[in-house]
């Protein structure tokens, strides 16, 4: 298997974002693939400039695992990129395609549309949380192409109340496990 490694994401934010929707997520005995991404690079939402002493992996690492908790309850995961630059890709939903069942133990919750669904259940659903923040891409979550090709929309990031303008959030048109359509 060719994993995808730092040369990936040491290319500039947006495409990595975009080039992440198809790929396929290992996480210990789950696996699913992305069907919904984030691009912050120095926008006024990004961490970059609203956390910075907080984001210091989005500006001094690229192919690193940055994890966040929002509204002191849930965790975000982001993947950091830019060799020269600023950036993270937000990984905001997944298709679950094997550990369905200890997915479903970790989230109480029976629907497999609804388990990855969203960046706070996908990273309960995977039991990701600050333990993995500032770690390398390529051990304890690995990446792998995309396989097949998909219909790839973008449009505006979800709760962001500066840069709303930008259509920086990437997804598969027509996911029945994309957050929001």
């Amino acid at each position: 298997m060719r994993y995808l490694g730092p040369d990936f994401f040491a290319r500039d934010t947006l495409t990595v974002a975009r080039e992440l929707v198809g790929a396929v997520m290992i996480v210990g005995k789950c696996r699913c693939r992305l069907v919904e991404t984030e691009a912050y690079t120095t926008d006024a939402a990004s961490h970059s400039v609203t956390r910075r002493h907080k984001a210091a992996l989005m500006r001094e690492t690229f192919a690193h695992i940055y994890v966040y908790k929002i509204y002191g309850v849930h965790f975000c995961l982001n993947f950091t990129t830019e060799q020269s630059g600023t950036g993270a890709v937000l990984i905001r939903a997944a298709e679950p395609t094997a550990g369905l069942d200890l997915m479903r133990t970790r989230r109480g919750a029976d629907d497999a549309k609804n388990l990855l669904r969203g960046p706070g259940r996908l990273c309960q659903a995977l039991a990701i949380d600050l333990s993995y923040n500032g770690l390398p891409l390529g051990r304890e979550i690995k990446l792998l192409p995309a396989t097949t090709e998909c219909e790839i929309a973008c449009g505006p990031r979800i709760g962001v109340t500066q840069a709303t303008d930008l259509a920086w959030r990437f997804f598969e048109r027509g996911s029945p496990f994309v957050s929001r359509r």
